[in-house]
């Protein structure tokens, strides 16, 4: 077997193998994160990678039945293989959606051959332990057993370097690229330790060179990782991108043209700085009455919703904010913008999950104005903050006698989810929706929901776009867009990323 005894081989070869199944389910993550991150992350693109990751690891049990005859050498080319397309997939997933705007087909693609890829490895692994007389009838049906754990435990190791180290620290496309590295530096090691004197010296050197050569790959696609990001990232912006930074939630981007400065978040314009105000004026100014004294604001890192509350000389803002990276950006890049509101003294900064802080009580405290500015619900995890639970936990911290809007999407493009979250609001308790919606250039019909007595707005100075005469008129609807009577949508039924994704594709068509 090699000059390597047969405890200590067996023994590193457990050890390799947890690497590379370590790699293997890091590839995984890498996509479900990519998901996420570029198509939404929705209920088909998450169950395509697991199902069909699952499916392909069966499917590579039996395409390893032909290469059983030479297991040595058929392993170390399925973990070339492997820690090849598994290293550069992030990259080349992230570039096709820069350069074509879809890459579910990819992603199909990526999960298939990597899965098919992992799902080789036990059958031949079993065969060139037989065949190296290293276990008999015996003992293979405890050694199948070590070897499964040491595969599955490398899965689980896998699964919390992941999020813990390689995301936070590398980002997606250096992420995987390292964990690529990793997987071929284990093949490359049993190859020259374990299996040097078992191949025929041609296979052997193969092998070897194979590996070096798809190593140096990975690491000079390491180094030049931020200059590939960073030309296909560009592909996806009209303007010059002058901010660019994968923080632990989603992808932050600024671009800026002259003066117009934008804010994009996971690819989804937040704000142009040409016509924000009429946004932020129409989103701020309804939930204010001259004796406001503390306002929730929910989402809005980018300090502009904070800029208008302290122009109106609100004494206490409570910002609850998921995204610490976005505040920092708030606070440097689009300090222009929001004037520095987020480190006025009067704004307190919470980096919580907001369900998760209203679920705990929020405090305690009530507000007298609450304001939701949440980016659109596009996938689940920010459907549950569009959700009648969420709203009704969000009711539960409003004063008496106050007032509390949301940003309900387009009025035009996307009705559905519009109606929809007034359909919620009154679900979740509120007992008068109003809805209404004001023309941001940028954006398009874009509409809001307030939960209050009347649309009104206070004598307010310094104000670029909203009058009570605006605002008064903002409540009325064509008959192309008019009231719609929807469900509610809620945690066990977000019907809500749906309607936007339809309104999407309908817009598209």
């Amino acid at each position: 077997m090699s000059d390597v005894s047969g405890r200590w081989w067996r023994f590193f070869l457990l050890i390799s193998v947890g690497i590379c199944a370590a790699s293997g389910l890091i590839y995984e993550l890498a996509l479900l994160t990519l998901s996420t991150s570029l198509n939404g992350g929705g209920v088909v693109e998450t169950s395509l990678i697991v199902a069909g990751y699952v499916a392909a690891l069966g499917a590579g049990a039996l395409f390893a039945k032909p290469f059983l005859r030479w297991p040595g050498i058929s392993f170390l080319v399925v973990e070339t293989l492997l820690g090849l397309i598994g290293g550069v997939s992030a990259l080349v997933l992230y570039i096709v959606f820069a350069t074509l705007g879809q890459s579910v087909v990819v992603l199909v693609i990526a999960t298939f051959l990597i899965g098919a890829l992992v799902g080789m490895e036990v059958p031949l692994l079993m065969t060139l332990i037989q065949q190296g007389k290293l276990a008999d009838a015996r003992s293979v049906g405890s050694l199948l057993a070590t070897l499964n754990f040491a595969d599955y435990l490398g899965a689980l190791i896998g699964g919390l370097v992941w999020p813990f180290l390689l995301l936070p620290q590398l980002g997606m496309m250096r992420g995987t690229l390292a964990a690529g590295m990793v997987n071929l530096a284990a093949a490359l090691f049993i190859a020259v330790v374990l299996l040097r004197k078992t191949l025929p010296l041609r296979a052997f050197w193969s092998s070897v060179i194979a590996l070096v050569l798809a190593l140096a790959l990975l690491i000079v696609l390491l180094i030049k990782s931020n200059g590939i990001v960073e030309t296909a990232r560009a592909a996806l912006y009209r303007d010059p991108v002058i901010y660019a930074q994968q923080s632990d939630y989603q992808d932050i981007v600024v671009t800026r043209k002259g003066v117009d400065r934008r804010l994009y978040l996971n690819g989804g314009l937040q704000y142009s700085s040409r016509d924000e105000y009429r946004y932020t004026e129409s989103l701020v100014y309804p939930v204010l009455t001259p004796d406001v004294k503390n306002v929730l604001v929910i989402g809005g890192g980018d300090g502009l919703a904070a800029r208008e509350l302290l122009k109106f000389g609100v004494p206490s803002i409570t910002q609850v904010e998921l995204d610490p990276a976005v505040v920092d950006v708030a606070n440097t890049v689009l300090l222009e913008d929001n004037g520095g509101a987020l480190m006025d003294p009067r704004v307190r900064i919470l980096n919580e999950d907001a369900f998760t802080w209203l679920r705990a009580g929020g405090e305690g405290a009530h507000y007298d104005a609450i304001i939701i500015d949440l980016p659109d619900p596009d996938n689940p995890t920010l459907a549950r903050l569009y959700s009648e639970e969420f709203y009704t936990l969000a009711l539960a911290r409003l004063a008496d006698g106050g007032r509390m809007v949301v940003q309900a999407s387009s009025a035009y493009t996307t009705p559905d989810v519009f109606w929809r979250v007034n359909s919620t609001l009154k679900s979740a308790g509120c007992e008068n929706v109003i809805p209404y919606h004001t023309h941001v250039p940028t954006f398009g019909d874009w509409g809001f929901a307030l939960c209050g007595p009347s649309l009104e707005m206070p004598p307010a100075s310094g104000l670029r776009y909203l009058t009570p005469e605006v605002l008064a008129a903002s409540a009325v609807f064509g008959l192309d867009n008019g009231p719609r009577d929807l469900e509610p949508s809620t945690l066990d039924r977000p019907f809500i990323v749906e309607d936007l994704r339809r309104g999407y594709r309908q817009a598209g068509e």
